[in-house]
């Protein structure tokens, strides 16, 4: 019998309950475990992590083209004396909040204001972070009228040369395009439950799959936790979270981000913005590892029932 929404939900927030009440370092978690606790309503986000890691911040609004984006938060925040401008996806954390923030789905705006607030602090000489928490950026029609595919393509390319240090943190959802738009760095972190993938399990499920309900079986092909991909090289290293999930302890997380900051800053700022873009755009296109069958393409093609004859 068909499980209604409710049931579903219900159901999820179950496994969410009794994640929560284990310790993860006694029995690795799915990666659908990872996707639920990526999308705990009481999972901090950008703004938490912001006001818990800075001394100060000010928020700055606008992309000097067509408006501001709630959707999007940037501003310049103090780290220790340092100014650091902090760029990132913003979610609610009730239905009000989640509606005014678009579910943390940004337009074409909130992507032109990240990148004018990223070459602000390449004239100034500031670092940039960036907090990626996104399911993807916003599809509908008036994103695409105003040009969503073209403003995430420039930040592609723009910050894959911007003459100043930038750290990208996935710290819940990096859903496709609406997380690269941000996320291109001299180095890319992932907290230890967050997900990151071309496609969300259920679109993955109900495009490819053809059904809707076989979600867990897509997020375990797709290899979209923190764990496989740095198995593959995606992102350079993982953030551990407190025990049951970076909800129940957000200062922990918060803390160990803060010394990531620090440390990478410290060594970053001190190279020539050339040395930067030139190892940036190395690392760039060194992303990624082919392991045959045993990689995630293996069981992707057993999936549709395609041998996988490069990796035989």
């Amino acid at each position: 019998m068909e499980q209604t929404h409710d049931e579903m939900l219900k159901s999820s927030l179950n496994r969410i309950e009794q994640i929560a009440i284990s310790d993860p370092r006694l029995k690795e978690r799915s990666s659908w475990d990872c996707v639920l606790l990526s999308r705990q309503p009481g999972r901090p986000g950008t703004s938490t992590y912001i006001n818990l890691i800075c001394d100060e911040f000010m928020e700055l609004h606008g992309d000097r083209y067509y408006g501001d984006d709630p959707a999007m938060i940037g501003g310049i925040g103090m780290i220790g004396g340092r100014a650091v401008t902090f760029i990132g996806n913003r979610k609610g954390t009730n239905l009000r909040e989640n509606i005014q923030y678009n579910y943390g789905m940004s337009n074409p705006e909130g992507y032109r204001k990240a990148l004018r607030l990223a070459k602000q602090a390449e004239k100034f000489g500031r670092p940039v972070v960036f907090l990626i928490d996104t399911p993807g950026a916003y599809p509908g029609l008036g994103a695409e009228e105003r040009g969503i595919g073209e403003a995430i393509a420039r930040n592609l390319k723009e910050l894959s040369v911007l003459k100043t240090p930038v750290l990208s943190f996935i710290i819940g959802e990096g859903g496709s395009g609406g997380a690269l738009g941000i996320g291109v760095g001299d180095k890319l972190y992932m907290l230890e439950n967050a997900v990151y993938s071309v496609i969300t399990p259920e679109g993955f499920a109900s495009i490819l799959l053809r059904d809707p309900s076989r979600a867990q079986e897509a997020a375990e092909a797709m290899k979209m936790t923190a764990r496989d991909l740095k198995r593959f090289n995606v992102i350079h290293d993982i953030i551990p979270e407190a025990p049951g999930g970076a909800h129940t302890d957000p200062a922990f997380t918060a803390k160990l981000l803060k010394e990531t900051i620090i440390r990478d800053f410290d060594i970053l700022c001190a190279k020539k913005p050339a040395t930067l873009v030139r190892y940036r755009i190395k690392k760039i296109r060194g992303m990624g590892e082919y392991e045959g069958e045993k990689s995630w393409w293996g069981p992707l093609l057993q999936m549709f029932g395609i041998a996988d004859r490069q990796g035989q």
